[in-house]
């Protein structure tokens, strides 16, 4: 059951991933640069999901996001 979960976990990790990436590939380059933080908040849920999963690093990845916005923070905020 473990394993399961655990390869169920993997592909919704990697689904999270491909939308990520086609997001920096396809959309990304047609819109201005607008990133208040490094890495950009894209890059931030490629490496939070890699590090914490799809569930926890996909929490974290909105809640920067909620946090990019004109009245937020600004400058180098890595994934904890």
């Amino acid at each position: 059951m473990l394993q399961l979960f655990n390869f169920i976990k993997r592909c919704v990790g990697a689904v999270f991933i491909a939308l990520i990436k086609v997001y920096q590939y396809i959309i990304s380059p047609i819109l201005p640069s607008a990133c208040r933080y490094t890495p950009t908040c894209s890059q931030y849920g490629v490496e939070a999901i890699k590090k914490y999963g799809p569930f926890k690093g996909g929490w974290l990845t909105l809640k920067r996001i909620g946090r990019c916005n004109p009245w937020g923070g600004h400058g180098h905020d890595p994934v904890p």
